[in-house]
């Protein structure tokens, strides 16, 4: 599987469980999230865009994935929801490694650089590291439509978050590879 394969098995409307544990502060929360993924182009506008802020010639680009959810919260988190808009750019030959080039669409300025690899298992791994953060997130499929996924957030100041999610996909289907 190569990351453009990912985005379009992704594609679809996903029902999410999830369990976040915040390490230092011993307390869990869960909850769930609706969540839409709709598999991007090289060429659509959005991509486009995207590369154009990160200063990046939009030829270079993969393709992408638009993702957007809305959570249910259990009390006493708020409701939130908000999309984030992913572009993958080559490792130069290697079709499993790579830049991922990612906007929310609540963030005013650029994230911390973050990039991709796929495992010989299809263990999709994203990872962005600054001088204060380390954040890694994987996701594999157990079948075509329930994937699993973690996620881990370390910062400098000792905030450590873990979450497990489980995700059924609800509606759409993945696009032939």
């Amino acid at each position: 599987m190569d990351i453009i394969e990912f985005f379009q098995h992704s594609a679809g409307k996903w029902f999410s469980q999830r369990t976040c544990q915040d390490l230092a502060a011993v307390k869990s929360v869960a909850g769930t999230t609706d969540l839409w993924l709709d598999a991007l182009s090289s060429e659509d506008p959005e991509a486009i865009a995207l590369c154009q802020e990160y200063r990046i010639d939009p030829a270079e680009a993969l393709g992408g994935v638009r993702i957007r959810w809305e959570n249910k919260p259990i009390d006493p988190e708020p409701k939130q929801s908000g999309s984030t808009i992913l572009v993958a750019i080559a490792n130069g030959s290697q079709p499993t490694e790579g830049r991922l080039l990612r906007k929310s669409a609540t963030a005013d300025e650029l994230p911390t650089p973050s990039r991709y690899m796929i495992g010989s298992d299809d263990v999709v791994t994203f990872i962005a590291e600054s001088e204060h953060l380390y954040e890694e997130e994987r996701i594999w499929y157990a079948s075509d439509n329930l994937r699993l996924r973690t996620h881990v957030v370390k910062r400098s100041d000792g905030f450590s978050l873990a979450s497990f999610y489980s995700e059924i996909r609800m509606g759409g289907t993945p696009k032939p590879a």
